[in-house]
């Protein structure tokens, strides 16, 4: 995982499809973190002209995730299991970064936190969720 983490930020393998769908990138990870950002624009808004709330929850998860990869042994994958998000002020368009924190990793499960910034670094929202690690079969999506 942390190979294909840095083969990203080197620019040496495209984005997820996902997150090149969205339009967000992976920005740097350290062990048990993660920051993504997102260029939010017109794309991204809902009829009030704000970035849509299930984009931003697509957004932590997805930092999320990165930070809980730091934790995996190899051949090992994860599932989110839960997430929860409190949406804190809108955003309309700039540059927004989603800072992914794992608090807690055990051997199946993690807890796992998000903090979603504006440019201006003022809280637009915050995410924690439960992952679960995947072995064997599972990691193959098998």
């Amino acid at each position: 995982m942390i190979e294909g983490m840095e083969q990203l930020l080197r620019g040496d393998a495209p984005q997820p499809p996902a997150a090149r769908l969205i339009g967000m990138a992976l920005e740097s990870f350290g062990p048990g973190d993660a920051v993504v950002v997102l260029q939010a624009d017109a794309r991204h808004g809902n009829p009030m002209g704000t970035v849509q709330g299930g984009l931003i929850a697509a957004f932590a998860d997805a930092a999320k995730g990165w930070a809980y990869m730091t934790t995996l042994e190899e051949g090992e994958s994860y599932t989110t299991l839960e997430m929860k998000i409190n949406f804190l002020k809108p955003v309309w368009n700039g540059r927004v970064a989603a800072r992914g924190r794992v608090r807690k990793a055990g051997r199946t499960v993690g807890l796992v936190e998000c903090d979603v910034v504006d440019g201006g670094e003022g809280l637009v929202a915050h995410a924690v969720g439960t992952c679960m690690v995947l072995r064997g079969q599972q990691a193959r999506g098998r």
